[in-house]
């Protein structure tokens, strides 16, 4: 996820709850407030986005890495956040969901022309649970990429990988305990196999002493 900066006075009162007008803000606002405010829409209500720990970076940089090197070729993509998925695209800018997975592959190009943003669902989608974001990852993001038709979702934590993937409508999971050994198949991208080796170990090792 994109690191939080400190907000000018002006563009804090954006997320003040008070603040927020009745019917929630829309694409069009969040453009408004500039590259410096990182943030996601959820139905219409802004939420800061906080600087993602060591490990959540190393997991999801090494699953993307993966996936870069496995698409090399092929027609879909793989992007990391900071990225905007407007998973209800609206032509006129009024949609009020924008969210920023820590990873996506996006395989229809008409998606990207904009290219500033995923405008409809992606394939794949990938986050990794943060502390706070427990909830929004397993429950709020989860109803939403549902009913936007995200073929295939990842949460991961530092003891499982969760993966959904729909059918007729409705997301079927399945766990995984995480282990050196493990290799989950993204069944989206037929012979694509995520290694969850590297993330293991670098679990495993020794934190350095202090001086």
């Amino acid at each position: 996820m994109a690191h939080a900066r400190k907000l000018d006075q002006g563009k804090a009162s954006f997320f003040r709850r008070e603040n927020v007008p009745a019917k929630g803000y829309t694409y069009k606002d969040y453009l408004s407030w500039g590259e410096d405010v990182h943030c996601e829409l959820i139905d219409g209500i802004p939420y800061m986005l906080a600087a993602p720990s060591e490990w959540h970076q190393w997991v999801a940089g090494g699953i993307h890495s993966q996936l870069r090197v496995w698409l090399d070729g092929k027609p879909c993509r793989a992007y990391m956040a900071p990225f905007d998925v407007r998973l209800f695209y609206e032509e006129d800018n009024s949609d009020k969901l924008v969210v920023q997975p820590d990873v996506l592959v996006v395989c229809d190009s008409k998606k990207l022309s904009d290219g500033r943003a995923c405008r409809g669902a992606p394939d794949f989608v990938v986050e990794v649970v943060s502390d706070g974001s427990t909830k929004k990852d397993f429950v709020t993001k989860k109803a939403k990429y549902e009913k936007a038709g995200v073929r295939e979702y990842w949460v991961i934590d530092d003891e499982e990988v969760y993966k959904h993937v729909l059918v007729d409508g409705k997301y079927n999971v399945t766990a995984y305990a995480m282990d050196k050994d493990l290799k989950v198949g993204v069944d989206i991208l037929p012979g694509c196999d995520i290694s969850f080796r590297e993330i293991v170990e670098r679990q495993l090792r020794p934190e350095p002493e202090g001086e």
